[in-house]
Formats: structure tokens, C-alpha cells, sequence
């Protein structure tokens, strides 16, 4: 991509160059030719001769960039939108102009298969169905029903997924948007995290109670909606989603689903220590088998390379009355009091203080307690500002406290929200 932003640059220097050849003699006597401007211009004939072996260079370059922009702008009107060539492009499109730091090279080795998979999908664009305009228009329910009196053949995606892990700062999340932001528009595409996901999976579950096999209808609207799904930070803490996810994506896959997914674990390492994890195995070996499997390596954590390496961390309990401080100018001369927050399927959450858009807990009171992430959810929904006080070094022993810590952050990152903590 940088050669040919450089190509582009040269031949456009070439085209003014060019333009002034032409014009210039227009600007003498017309009945001097181009020879005599050419001759008046450039003192040493060799000069003259050097002149025109470069410039006839540079005007068959610019036919064959010419040519080059002509397929180029044939494939974007054959269904690619106009400008997207794909993530890899694109990256060297923003470090080029500034925009991104260049990365190290296990970036670059995850952006060559995302671009992989970009260019199969776009190459398989019909057999995926992805194009919502050309997709069945039956509700999910029809299918289930019409399903039932006529059996279908699964119709597994030709396209392999991808699921990507790796440490956290090394970008993942920034790849996936880089992918999905350069995905036509017309395509039955969602981009997603991971724990808002489930919670519509449950939600819809709720819809359908009553139905011989719910799981199997829901995959059938989420697969209506979105041939290609993208999951942000796929972490498995909860029990119930566990027990259903080798279903649920048992079924997604066979109704075509093609899967793009970033943790910070492997598959491996998915729900390690859960509950009944002997029953969630089988959803590893079908992740797997229809993804492949890549991880990042990089040990290079980005996001210190920005704005949160300023940031302050306060640690000791002596800084819990600067915590309570940095709230209160926050929420401005105003005192905050409790608050109730209604967050799923009519449970509620107590809110110790919370005005105008913040709240403060205790580190008890959000995370050592049997929450998860749709407590979080319908948290952030209504504050924007979280001050969270008395958070412990973590260890074996508060191994849960740990997890849900990091899917209160995980989901705070997602909502584009923000914590004050102090340990």
C-alpha cells in the first residue's frame, strides 16, 4: 500500500509536469512548436534527451495506474463498497497517513489472515448468503416450523471463522474493527461483545419458552440477522451460558454462521474450573473445527503507548478520601444518595451513591457478590462514571471476585464508560 501511495504521488508530480508541457507553449507564439520551447527550456540536448526518457517512463506508469484504478473500481461496483479493499489495506492506509502507529509483526501476521478471510467472504459472497437483500425474508419461528414438516440439509458455511486470543493491549479489539469497518454494508453482518450477546441469546430464550427447541429458533433469527458474527472478548464465566453454547453454535454453524471472535484465552482455557466443564467440551471441539485458531504473541501492550499510560492509580486506603473527592467533582455541589437500577428481565440493583450519571461502590458491594454481566449492563446504561473503592490484590483465593472484576472493566471498555478504582 505505501509503494503505491508513493507510485500515486510520483505520477501525480509527472501529470503536473505534464500539464506544463502542454500548456507553456500555448503561452508563446503558436507558431513556435514544442521542440523550440523544449530547446529554450534545457540548455544541453542531453538535457532534452533525459527529459522525455523520464517522462515517457512516468506516462506508462501512470497508464498502468490508470488501469490498475479502472479493476480496482470494477470490483467495488461487483459488491465491494467504494474505498474498502479490506483490513490489511486499510491498516497500511492509517499508519501511512498517521493515524495508526505501525505495529509489531504478530500484528501484521493476524492482519494477513483477517484479510484472508475478508477476501473469502467477499469470493463467496452468494454461497454465504451475506447479502441481506438477496436472504430469505421467513422469521425465524416460520423456519423452525417449516423445518419441522420439511427436514433441511445443513448448510455449513464454506468460509472457516476465526477466533483470535492473546494478551490484554495487544490490539484485538482494534483489529476486529478494522476488519468490520471495511465489510460491505449491504452484508448481514454484527459486531458485538461477547456478554451483550449472550443476554439477547437469553432474552430470546425467554420469547420462546414453550417451543419443543428454543435454542434451535433463536440461532434461526440470530443466523437471519447475521451470517457473519463478530464477538468482542469471548470470556465463558457464567454456568448457564455454558451448558448452552455447544447448541446454540451447533446450530449456527450448520445454518451457515461464520464466526470472528477475540479472548484473551485460548479455546483450551475457555471456562476453566467451571461447573460441570465436562459438559462444556464438546463447544471447544466445535469452535475448533469451524474456526481457525491464531494467537497474537505480541507482548507489546499498546495501550501504554497512549493516553492510559497518564492515568493514576491509587493504591493504599489512605487514597480512599482522594477517591471520594475526585467524585465529588464529578457530580459537582450536589449530594448524591441511593439509587435502584432495573438491569434484566425485571431484576434490580442497588446503587449506594449515585447522582447524575455517576455511582460509587464498594468493591464488596459490585464485585464480591453473585453478579454478572447483565448487572453491568443495565449498570452502565444508566451511569457513565463509576467510582469503585477497595479493590484487593487478586489471587486464588478470590479467583471469582477476579473474574467479575474483569467483566465489569471488559464491559465498561465496551460501553465506552469509565472507572475510578482505588485499591
Amino acid at each position: 500500500m505505501r509503494t503505491l501511495a508513493r507510485a500515486l504521488l510520483k505520477a501525480r508530480t509527472f501529470s503536473r509536469a505534464r500539464q506544463g508541457l502542454h500548456a507553456a507553449p500555448n503561452k508563446l507564439d503558436k507558431s513556435e512548436k514544442k521542440s523550440d520551447w523544449l530547446a529554450r527550456s534545457f540548455s544541453k540536448p542531453s538535457q532534452i534527451k533525459e527529459f522525455k526518457r523520464v517522462f515517457d517512463a512516468r506516462a506508462l506508469s501512470l497508464r498502468s495506474l490508470s488501469s490498475y484504478a479502472e479493476n480496482d473500481s470494477t470490483q467495488e461496483l461487483d459488491g465491494v463498497d467504494a474505498g474498502k479493499r479490506g483490513p490489511l489495506y486499510e491498516y497500511e492506509r492509517r499508519v501511512s497517513s498517521g493515524e495508526l502507529v505501525d505495529g509489531d509483526s504478530f500484528q501484521v501476521d493476524t492482519l494477513q489472515l483477517l484479510q484472508g478471510l475478508y477476501d473469502q467472504l467477499v469470493e463467496n459472497e452468494d454461497k454465504c448468503r451475506l447479502d441481506r437483500y438477496k436472504a430469505s425474508e421467513k422469521s425465524g419461528r416460520s423456519r423452525w416450523l417449516w423445518s419441522r414438516l420439511m427436514p433441511q440439509s445443513s448448510s455449513y458455511s464454506p468460509v472457516k471463522g476465526l477466533y483470535l486470543y492473546g494478551g490484554v493491549g495487544t490490539g484485538k479489539t482494534m483489529l476486529m474493527d478494522l476488519f468490520y469497518d471495511q465489510l460491505p454494508s449491504t452484508w448481514r453482518k454484527k459486531r458485538i461483545h461477547f456478554h451483550d450477546f449472550m443476554l439477547s441469546v437469553h432474552s430470546r430464550l425467554q420469547m420462546h419458552k414453550g417451543v419443543e427447541d428454543p435454542l434451535e429458533v433463536v440461532a434461526g433469527e440470530i443466523s437471519d440477522e447475521s451470517i457473519l458474527l463478530c464477538l468482542d472478548e469471548f470470556m465463558v464465566n457464567d454456568v448457564a451460558d455454558a451448558l448452552i453454547l455447544n447448541r446454540l453454535f451447533g446450530h449456527l454453524f450448520s445454518k451457515g454462521v461464520v464466526l470472528l471472535s477475540t479472548s484473551n484465552r485460548a479455546p483450551d482455557n475457555l471456562y476453566e474450573g467451571g461447573l460441570q466443564r465436562d459438559l462444556f467440551l464438546p463447544f471447544i471441539a466445535t469452535l475448533k473445527e469451524r474456526c481457525t485458531v491464531h494467537a497474537i504473541g505480541s507482548s507489546t501492550d499498546y495501550r501504554k503507548m497512549t493516553s492510559a499510560e497518564q492515568g493514576f492509580y491509587f493504591i493504599g486506603h489512605e487514597y480512599s478520601g482522594l477517591l471520594k473527592e475526585k467524585f465529588q467533582q464529578l457530580i459537582g455541589k450536589e449530594t448524591p444518595g441511593p439509587q435502584v437500577v432495573e438491569v434484566v428481565m425485571g431484576r434490580k440493583l442497588q446503587v449506594p451513591l449515585g447522582y447524575n450519571g455517576c455511582a460509587y461502590f464498594s468493591f464488596e458491594e459490585l464485585c464480591d457478590r453473585p453478579l454478572g454481566a447483565a448487572d453491568y449492563f443495565g449498570l452502565f446504561k444508566k451511569f457513565h462514571t463509576l467510582a469503585l473503592e477497595g479493590v484487593p490484590k487478586f489471587g486464588i483465593h478470590n479467583r471469582a471476585a477476579a473474574y467479575r472484576f474483569v467483566t465489569l472493566v471488559d464491559i465498561d471498555r465496551n460501553e465506552q464508560q469509565g472507572v475510578l478504582g482505588a485499591a
